[in-house]
Parts: C-alpha cells; structure tokens; sequence
C-alpha cells in the first residue's frame, strides 16, 4: 500500500463506535461535610438489594443458632433429668431432630448471605477502583506533574481495598454482634437478675473501644501514607531501573527504600502496641462477667431457682455474648483504618482537573489547521519563571513550520499549549479562528496529533500500540502506518510481527524502534494539525531519511509543527522559526536566517555537538 493511498484510506474509514463503557452505579458524595462513609453510602446503596440480602440470611442464620441452647435447656429439662428421675419425659429424638433441622438451616443461610457478601464486596471495590481511575484520566497535566505515582497507585489499591472491606464486613460484624440482642432476650427469660449480673462488664467495654478508637485513627493514616512512600520507591526504581544500573547506585536506593521501610515498621509496631494494650480487655472484660454468672448462676441452681439445663443454656448464650465483643477490637481497627484510607482517596477525588470544557465549547469541524499563537505568556507553576513571554506565531494551513531553539527555550511548551495539555497564563491559542479554551477536548486533540520526544508504549502487542487511537482500525491500515513511519521493516523481524508484545514502557525495543511506533499511531489517526516533537532524535541519520520521505508526502496539506534540532528535520519545514527566551527572535527559511542571524547558527552548532557528544557516550 503507497503512502498516499494509504493517507486516502485512513481519512475515509469508517470508525466504528467502541463498546460503551460500563460505568459504575454510583460515585462518592461530592459533599465535604458529611463523614467519610456518609460520603461512600451512594455506592452501597447501589448494590442495596443483594448487601442486604446478605445481611438478612446472616441474622436468620444467627437466630437459628441461638435457638440450639435453648432447645438444650429444654432437652435436659425436660427430656433427660425426667428420664433419669423415671419420671414422664419427652422423647429425646424430637429436640435431636430439631437441632439437626436448625443446624442445616444456619449453614444454608451461612453460606448464601457469605456468598453474596464477597459478590458485593468485589462489585463495591470494581466501584471505587473505577471511579477513582476514571477521575485521574480527567485529571490535568499540572496534577500528575507534583503527585507521585506510588501515591496514586496506593490509594487504587491499598486504600480501596481498606474502605471495601469494611463498608462490606463491618456491617456483617455488626449483625453477628446483634446475636448478642437476642441472645439477651432468652438470658432474660431464663432469669432477670442473672442477666443484669452477666451484663455489668459491658459498658467497661465501650469505654475500652473508644479509647482503642481514638488512639488508631492517627496511626492508620500514617501507616497508609508510608506504605504510600514505599510504593513510589519501589515504582522509581523499576521503572528507572536503568538509571539506578548505570550510576551502580543500587545500594543508595536499598538504603532509601530501607529507611521508608522502618518507618512504615515503626507505624505498624505503634498499632501493634495500641492493639496490645487495648484488645485484650475489649476481649477479656467478658470473661469476668462470666465468672460473675458462674459464682451467681451456681448459687441459683443449689438454691432451685434455676434449672440445670437453664444455667447450661445461659452459659452458652453468654460465650455467644463474648464473640462479638471479641470482634469489636477487630471493627474498631478496620473502621480508622478505612477512615484513614477514604480521607486519602477523597484527596484526590476532590481535586478537579483545571483543563476542562467550557460551557459553550464547540467541536472543530473539518478543521483546515490555521494555527495562531496570539500574545501567550505561560508559566509552568506559581512561582516558577515564564516559559513563554509574548509568543505570537501563525501557522498556515498546510504549513510546515520548525521551531529551533536552545534547550529550554519553550519548544515543547509550544506543542503542549497547541493540544491544550496546559491553559495560557495570557493571551490565546487559536485553531481555525476558536480559542482553543473553547473547543471540546476531544475535539481539539482529534484534530492536533501530538508525536513527543519521549516515546511511551504501552506493554501489549506493537498492532495494539499503533492502534492505542482506532482500536478498531484493520491491519492494513496498521501496517500502513507502520510503513510510512519506517517501522514496517523492523516489526516485521520480530518474532510475532506485529502480534509481538513490548515490554513494560517499550523498553524491549530500541530508542529508535519505539520512536517509530509512536509516531505510526499518530500518523493512523491521520490528523489535520501534526506537532512532531523532536521525534526523530532517537533514530539513525538512514532511517530518519526515509521517515523523511514518507513525511513529506503525509505533510502534504497537513499543518505541521517541528520541534527540530537536526538540519535534516529543518529541512522539511517551509520555514523556521528561532525561539529564544520563550520569544521568537527570527522568522524565515533556513538559508535566510543561516546567513542573516548569528544566533541561529550558533543554536544548530551547539545542537550538532551536543549530538555527536550523546552519539559518542552511547557507541
């Protein structure tokens, strides 16, 4: 397929629309008064039906287990003490089969309301993992420019699951803790005083959990902020790894993943000992109320007040009081846990991105790809000094325009602004006549195809990489594409072709190799406005020719924006544009501005050398 014929196949395709995005059923309360989980309950409420059902077959399955000491009490009363007395009993087959009968159905209704717990357990956590993936892609550049990526990735992971479990296990604690109601209820039916006396040690209790509260609420953010630090280590040095290897710098990075590691130690070991010293008297304040039964409860029973089978019963009843005490020390850790993990999450859920559509965007339609550059000021962050000052530039349709300049001029802040990846501090960017703040991101990022000096590919096959824009574009087209950017030669040696998959980042491949692949995805999108940030810096002086050549048929027509450092990338722009300071100093064809500005002649010398000098480090 030829270059042109292949630009005429990709401009007439049919895009067929990609399958709908399941979004989840609800998001997080945007209101910042409310509590952390007042805030996540439209979540839970979203899957409302099956959770409570959960809930529902847990209490039943409890119910039915506090029925067993009772039927015990009066198995023994009234089965067994007659028969040995020799006097009328009732047959003691009847309670067997009833509690044959009661524990078949708790372990049915055990094992339904615990399936369907973890279903919404999981379908909660798909929730917010979406939800919290679907805001950063909306987030801005300036955001992920200062937020660290471990920190993101714990708050996706760690985070998540801490809220997940507790919204979901939490509420089922709290049921079984609710046995204890129940359980009271036939305590009080076997004797009220006993009952009283089994209860005494219960507000003790509390007391004991609220302190416990208090105390694990700092802690737990702090863990969770240092498990944080962690994860952005340990995801620098593998994804830097490179860099670590080639300064030998592998025991300077053991020692500051050592260092974030004993601070993470030294969190978990302030929890352990808040746990310590805090869970065993939530657990064992119980056991005293037990004791207290056992010297009351024998006093009744010598004295007739109660039956055996009675205080047999009321023991049970009171060990199935114990438990949920037991796991009030375990509720009380996963809830600041989960505190501390949803006021993490809700950090950056909170932040809006800064770069959004106006209320009265408008779609670019057929845009020609008149470019204007109008009295634009930009500064990267408060603080940090203007990039750009005054910058006015016109691009023509089907212009082919290099910007040249020393580094740190603002040339890739030129391209940046083009796409809208960043707002003007002052003036406008116009594209065809609309400034570009009014144009739908979509649109506008249609529209401008952004090829960047750094090459990033995704870790799955080099056809799903060149097709990252048209998921849906045929092979031919691909292959197309791969053609025109000089790839086509080099995938095809690969083992699979075009199926193989790259590395984590494209590493995998050459400099050079990732170069073209990237710019064969822009070029399938086949965009009306194309803005090649030094991308061909990575590839040899031969096969940069014969992308050259491809280019020059693609740019045919094409408004085109060069960020260019090399002569030969100069070479195919209609004219040049000298950038100094973040001001355009010249303007004119190479031969002009080589023979009437000094500067320009410098900014390529310095180029070339700085060239031949990374050329020579890296033989």
């Amino acid at each position: 397929m030829t270059d042109t014929v292949w630009q005429e196949a990709t401009s007439t395709a049919a895009v067929t629309e990609p399958e709908l995005y399941h979004a989840p059923r609800s998001t997080i309360d945007p209101d910042r008064s409310k509590s952390w989980l007042g805030r996540a309950l439209p979540i839970l409420r979203a899957h409302r039906g099956i959770w409570i059902t959960s809930l529902v077959l847990s209490f039943l399955g409890l119910v039915f287990q506090v029925q067993i000491p009772d039927l015990l009490n009066h198995a023994i009363d009234n089965s067994i003490v007659p028969g040995i007395e020799h006097t009328h009993a009732v047959p003691l087959h009847i309670y067997v089969w009833w509690l044959l009968g009661l524990g078949i159905a708790g372990g049915v209704s055990g094992y339904v309301s615990r399936l369907f717990l973890f279903q919404t357990a999981y379908e909660i956590e798909f929730d917010l993992r979406n939800i919290l993936y679907e805001h950063m892609a909306h987030m801005s550049f300036p955001f992920y420019d200062r937020v660290q990526t471990g920190q993101l990735i714990s708050r996706a992971n760690s985070d998540i699951r801490s809220v997940q479990m507790y919204m979901t296990f939490a509420p089922m604690i709290l049921v079984q803790c609710s046995i204890a109601v129940v359980a009271f209820g036939y305590m009080l039916s076997i004797n009220v005083p006993l009952s009283f006396v089994a209860m005494i040690t219960m507000p003790f209790v509390f007391l004991v959990g609220h302190r416990m509260r208090k105390g694990m609420f700092p802690v737990s953010w702090l863990i969770q902020a240092r498990l944080a630090d962690v994860a952005t280590i340990v995801d620098e040095n593998v994804n830097g790894v490179r860099v670590v290897r080639s300064f030998a710098a592998e025991q300077n990075q053991l020692r500051l993943l050592a260092k974030a590691a004993t601070r993470v130690q030294w969190g978990y070991i302030k929890d352990a000992d808040l746990r310590a010293r805090w869970t065993p008297a939530v657990q064992n304040l119980p056991q005293v109320g037990l004791a207290l039964v056992l010297g009351f409860g024998g006093y009744l029973v010598i004295h007739h007040h109660v039956g055996v089978g009675g205080i047999l019963a009321f023991n049970a009843y009171l060990l199935m009081l114990q438990a949920p005490f037991m796991m009030l020390g375990m509720i009380i850790m996963m809830g600041q846990r989960a505190a501390a993990s949803a006021e993490r999450i809700y950090e950056i859920l909170d932040e809006k991105p800064t770069i959004v559509d106006a209320p009265d965007a408008v779609d670019l339609v057929a845009p020609r790809g008149d470019v204007r550059f109008e009295h634009v000021r930009f500064a990267y962050g408060e603080g940090s000094g203007e990039v750009l000052s005054d910058f006015d530039l016109h691009l023509r349709p089907g212009e082919t325009v290099a910007l040249v300049g020393r580094t740190g001029a603002g040339k890739s802040t030129v391209a940046r602004l083009m796409a809208r990846f960043y707002d003007v501090t002052d003036g406008r960017v116009l594209v065809d006549g609309h400034d570009v703040r009014h144009v739908r991101l979509q649109s506008l990022r249609t529209a401008v195809g952004v090829v960047l000096d750094e090459a990033f590919l995704f870790s799955m096959s080099i056809r799903d990489n060149i097709a990252f824009a048209r998921p849906d574009a045929d092979l031919a087209d691909v292959q197309g594409a791969a053609l025109s950017a000089g790839a086509d030669e080099f995938i095809r040696g690969l083992p699979q072709g075009y199926d193989t998959v790259v590395g984590e980042r494209g590493y995998t491949l050459s400099g050079g190799q990732r170069q073209r692949v990237a710019l064969a995805r822009t070029l399938l999108v086949n965009p009306p406005i194309l803005v090649l940030d030094d991308a061909t810096s990575a590839v040899d002086v031969q096969v940069e020719q014969q992308i050259h050549d491809a280019l020059r048929l693609l740019m045919r027509g094409r408004t085109t924006l060069i960020v260019a450092h090399r002569l030969s990338t100069i070479s195919l722009a209609d004219r040049v544009v000298l950038l100094e300071k973040g001001r355009i100093v010249a303007d004119g064809s190479h031969s002009q501005l080589l023979e009437s500005v000094p500067l320009y002649a410098e900014v390529l010398a310095q180029a070339e050398s700085d060239e031949t000098a990374f050329g020579q480090a890296t033989d």
